[in-house]
């Protein structure tokens, strides 16, 4: 596993990601309504591989959204229609309950997670919910899946059993590490991980995984750096914020 401060220079130049925008990001794609679910669609219509991006328990940030639009179009040789389902229905947690450093915010976070936001819950729709884009787009023959925080756990979920509609997956500063769910994980998977995530648990995840891995912990960087929470106006960050995009559009070029 790589623990990283800062690294520069990749060994495959698949990408030219454009200037990460700090504020005021303009959305790429569209919103539609799938399978019941308001979903954002962004990525060439035509694209015969798909990414299922599953949003952090914040819901619909521009820091996320900007991210799926890296990854739709960011790799000349590798296209790809990316959709991000409105999983929580227009209810997602409030950004201001974390770091639940107050009882309060603790129990709303802990109910967020035992309701609206149970795993499980959201696990069991994602097959159905890929059939259904599969009938609007026939042109997808191929799915990855990449999840954040919270999402992450449903990566693990929908990765670790047997008839997984994935080809390969990613998971970044992934929530609730569970390192016995890795030993059902037979596809290729990347781990993205902070300097918040037990290190314990992620170097167990990662020598659980059964395929092709890459594991990496972003030394420097928070929970959910590449998602609702990240600072894009520290040049840091925004930096990390770019390398962890770069890559998993390496590591999806190399698998999917």
């Amino acid at each position: 596993m790589a623990e990283v401060q800062g690294q520069h220079g990749h060994s495959a130049a698949c990408c030219s990601i454009p200037p990460i925008v700090a504020k005021g990001y303009q959305e790429k794609g569209r919103y539609e309504t799938i399978g019941g679910l308001k979903t954002y669609v962004t990525g060439p219509k035509d694209a015969t591989k798909a990414l299922l991006y599953i949003y952090d328990i914040f819901g619909y940030f521009p820091q996320s959204i900007q991210g799926a639009d890296i990854l739709a179009t960011s790799d000349k040789d590798n296209k790809y229609q990316v959709f991000i389902p409105d999983w929580f229905e227009g209810k997602p947690a409030d950004i201001s309950w974390y770091p639940p450093n107050t009882e309060e915010k603790g129990k709303a976070l802990g109910n967020f997670f035992q309701t609206t936001g149970a795993p499980p819950t959201t696990a069991s729709k994602v097959p159905t919910f890929l059939k259904e884009i599969e009938k609007a787009n026939p042109s997808i023959k191929t799915w990855g899946v990449i999840g954040f925080c919270w999402g992450g756990k449903i990566v693990s979920l929908t990765t670790s059993v047997a008839n997984t509609p994935f080809k390969a997956a990613a998971e970044c500063h992934p929530a609730m590490v569970d390192p016995s769910e890795a030993e059902g994980i037979k596809i290729p998977l990347c781990m993205l991980a902070s300097k918040d995530e037990p290190k314990e648990d992620v170097e167990k995840f990662e020598k659980n995984l059964k395929g092709q891995k890459h594991v990496e912990i972003f030394a420097d960087q928070i929970h959910g750096w590449m998602a609702a929470r990240a600072d894009l106006e520290d040049g840091r960050v925004k930096e990390e914020y770019e390398r962890g995009y770069r890559t998993l559009l390496e590591f999806f070029a190399k698998y999917l």
